[in-house]
């Protein structure tokens, strides 16, 4: 990674942390929610039972995704520590700030 970054780490730090936070949150309402579902005991026919697995459904992926965004953010974070944050892990070129922005946890220059 040669390319050299002037980008102000302080203030995508400040960004992750708040996403980081978003994420988290967002993860602990969806685990309420399957664990609520996990524990009601009225499920009185077939359409109940089929709604209840599509919530499931639905919530799992929700959640699949909240923690790879999270693991994404934790990444960068790791990025900023080591001084590596807002270089491209495929070509070494700074990323765009305006691409960070968008993206703050983005690896790549280009969309991959």
């Amino acid at each position: 990674m040669s390319a050299k970054n002037s980008l102000n780490y302080s203030e995508f730090e400040k960004i992750l942390k708040n996403e980081k936070n978003r994420v988290e949150k967002n993860i602990e309402v969806i685990k309420a929610e399957v664990e609520a579902l996990a524990l009601e005991d009225e499920i009185d026919d077939t359409v109940d039972m089929a709604e209840m697995q599509i919530d499931n459904m639905t919530d799992q992926t929700l959640l699949d995704g909240l923690q790879a965004e999270l693991a994404e953010i934790d990444a960068a974070l790791a990025r900023i520590k080591a001084g590596t944050y807002g270089i491209c892990e495929k070509t070494g070129k700074a990323i765009p700030v305006e691409r960070l922005k968008i993206n703050p946890w983005t690896r790549t220059v280009a969309k991959n």
